[in-house]
């Protein structure tokens, strides 16, 4: 896919293009990424893009000229175009995978005191990131793109993809790295016992806590099933539960 970012400062999207996955994908042309700058757009004989609002006001308001050719300039046919504005609806993983379905993805950068209202009609969709001011949609729009190329096939391994947080409303389970006992804080057993359909358990079972206890809100909307129901239970009722205990005493050889 393609993502367009129109913005006053191109320069920022720099380190966002050349590091970590972002890199990798635009390396193996899972997408292509592209900065616009709308100063070039501008018919303003002093290349200003903003001007004090009418009627009087702090600050400055994007002018609607500059980014509406802009728009009309990269636009494609089949081009699906975001304004982040607080506005809209908020991003969430769900709206990731939305974008991540699309052929190209053109994401609008407010800056300064906002931008002219008429550039509303040029755009397919209002989004926000949540409810906090930042100086302008560039940050915004790193987080969205960022997101979305994670999606796409060939940019990260599927499994990586399968047990993330956000998906079916749960929190991903806590991970762990060597050493086994590190300040006094130590591996879950389990972990080492080998038994993969245990350790599959009791990973279900601490995505369910985690959701609970820190997104209530997440965990309303999960369609628990049986076993998740059994899972919560043994963990309210403080007991190590048959499985994990014969699981973790087969598998103690593997401990450090």
């Amino acid at each position: 896919m393609n993502i367009s970012v129109l913005t006053l400062f191109p320069e920022m999207f720099e380190g966002f293009k050349t590091n970590s996955i972002i890199k990798r994908a635009l390396g193996k042309g899972v997408a292509t990424f592209n900065a616009i700058n709308i100063r070039d757009y501008t018919k303003d004989k002093y290349g200003r893009t903003d001007t004090p609002p009418i009627g009087g006001g702090a600050g400055l308001v994007q002018k609607a000229q500059p980014i509406v050719d802009c728009i009309k300039a990269n636009k494609k046919e089949n081009t699906h175009v975001i304004l982040m504005s607080p506005r809209g609806k908020t991003f969430d993983q769900n709206m990731a995978k939305k974008f991540a379905k699309l052929d190209d993805l053109m994401i609008v950068c407010g800056h300064y005191e906002g931008i002219d209202e008429r550039v509303n009609e040029y755009v397919d969709e209002l989004v926000s990131i949540g409810d906090y001011i930042l100086t302008g949609g560039e940050i915004p729009a790193m987080g969205i793109s960022d997101a979305v190329i994670r999606l796409l096939d060939g940019a990260i391994t599927r499994d990586s993809l399968d047990e993330e947080s956000f998906d079916n409303n749960l929190l991903e389970y806590p991970q762990y790295t060597e050493p086994f006992s590190y300040e006094g804080q130590d591996v879950p057993a389990i972990l080492y016992s080998g038994n993969h359909q245990a350790i599959a358990k009791w990973r279900r079972k601490q995505s369910l806590l985690l959701t609970r206890e820190h997104r209530p809100d997440l965990f309303d909307k999960l369609t628990l099933s049986k076993q998740d129901i059994k899972l919560l239970k043994e963990a309210d009722s403080g007991e190590v539960p048959a499985w994990e205990s014969d699981a973790i005493e087969k598998g103690k050889k593997f401990m450090h």
